[in-house]
């Protein structure tokens, strides 16, 4: 039971987070000449929540959550945003989480992570799954939502913005979010030994 109602929440909270970030993309701005989209703030904690669920849940319950949120984050999507994004943004989603899951498991195997508990080389998977991840989201995203599309800006300019915010996915990735995934860890780590 207890994993049925966390499935529930994850799925609210992917498509919570597509949702927004779909909102969000719509918005370009620039760090240091670097052309973004705000939405590379909002996406990431996908990466990091499929990552935790394949841990402690296992790829199937994480694959449930992708094929739950699918449906749901369209309609959200195109509420937010318009059909083109929606549809971009669903199948980025749906091919991205699929790879990040089955990268991560693979990852974990090749370095004996296995288990629920916190090896010398925890960080491995998430760092590989991350990166093939957010490579096919970030380019599959924008080539299908903004190649030859109505916005000029984003038309001329979705190559570009897709690599920085690619480089910048990574970065927040692993220099924040790695982190957190190490906490956040621990502390289920301890809830577990407690019960």
């Amino acid at each position: 039971m207890l994993n049925n109602n966390l499935i529930i929440y994850l799925v609210f909270f992917h498509c919570f987070i597509i949702g927004i970030s779909n909102y969000l993309v719509q918005f370009p701005i620039s760090i240091l000449s670097y052309d973004f989209t705000i939405a590379t703030f909002t996406f990431p904690f996908i990466i990091l929540a499929t990552d935790l669920t394949v841990r402690l849940l296992g790829a199937s319950s994480a694959r449930k959550i992708i094929a739950y949120a699918f449906i749901p984050a369209f309609f959200i999507s195109l509420y937010f945003a318009d059909l083109r994004i929606a549809i971009a943004s669903v199948a980025a989603y749906g091919f991205a989480q699929l790879l990040d899951i089955f990268v991560f498991s693979k990852a974990r195997i090749a370095v004996n992570d296995d288990g629920l508990k916190i090896s010398s080389y925890w960080y491995v998977a998430p760092i590989i799954s991350t990166f093939f991840a957010q490579i096919i989201d970030t380019y599959l995203f924008y080539g299908l939502a903004f190649h030859n599309s109505a916005d000029e800006f984003m038309k001329n300019n979705w190559v570009n913005i897709a690599t920085n915010d690619f480089a910048f996915k990574l970065l927040v990735c692993y220099i924040a979010f790695l982190p957190i995934y190490l906490i956040i860890l621990n502390r289920l780590f301890l809830l577990i030994r407690r019960k």
